[in-house]
């Protein structure tokens, strides 16, 4: 690592291969722990979001657009602010998981009664994408190598369109595109996990965790968002 915590480009986050202290590789496993946390938040949000019509049509409105720009740009300066404070911490990111997943309400509600299917898969993908890189971190010992958590989440990655093919036949297009959402989903992650190891907040699990969490997040939303489309999801009858 680093010493001086200096900013790695965008190949060298990708290319890097990080030696890790003892100190540092305890820091980094307890960041993907609470990003798994905030990640179940995050599903628990949706999950409810999925099924309220009155969330759906408050976050669809403008004030509840302004509400959810407020939220997901304030919770997590909270987060970063109460660093410091392990419990604190926590209890800001799951809070910041809870409130993503209700955020997504409009389209998680349109989705599960147009195509629930869908959800599924956008979830698995974003699912196999996190616990892939996450397994590997947690194997990887006081070696955290970027090309080698690219190679396994992308193989991942491909699998995982081929089996969702499988299930609700998305064609060869739809698993090019699923795929193809995987790798970027992947690419996303490792980079986020170079760039947080080269932080000088590597310390703190939890800004690693709301770095990381953001990653996970654009790849559900872009996962839904395109598989909906291929589905003809896009249009609504009004």
């Amino acid at each position: 690592m680093n010493p001086h915590g200096s900013p790695l480009s965008a190949m060298e986050k990708l290319s890097s291969t990080t030696t890790l202290t003892a100190h540092q590789s305890l820091v980094i496993k307890q960041t993907y722990m609470l990003l798994g946390l905030a990640v179940v938040a995050a599903i628990t949000g949706g999950v409810v979001g999925s099924s309220s019509v009155t969330l759906a049509r408050f976050f669809s409105s403008w004030v509840g657009m302004i509400v959810a720009i407020v939220a997901l740009n304030g919770i997590p300066m909270i987060a970063l602010a109460v660093r410091d404070k392990p419990m604190l911490g926590v209890f800001v990111l799951f809070a910041d998981g809870l409130i993503s997943g209700l955020v997504l309400s409009p389209i998680l509600f349109f989705a599960a009664r147009v195509a629930p299917g869908l959800i599924f898969a956008a979830l698995a993908i974003t699912a196999l994408v996190f616990l892939a890189v996450t397994g590997y971190v947690f194997i990887s010992g006081r070696t955290f190598s970027a090309p080698r958590g690219l190679m396994i989440g992308m193989f991942v990655s491909i699998m995982a369109a081929v089996v969702l093919n499988g299930f609700l036949n998305i064609g060869w297009l739809g698993m090019l595109i699923s795929a193809g959402i995987g790798i970027m989903g992947v690419l996303a992650l490792v980079s986020s996990t170079s760039g947080v190891l080269h932080s000088p907040d590597s310390n703190s699990p939890v800004a690693g965790a709301l770095a990381l969490f953001a990653g996970v997040f654009n790849v559900f939303v872009a996962a839904l968002n395109i598989l909906l489309r291929l589905a003809g999801g896009g249009r609504r009858d009004d």
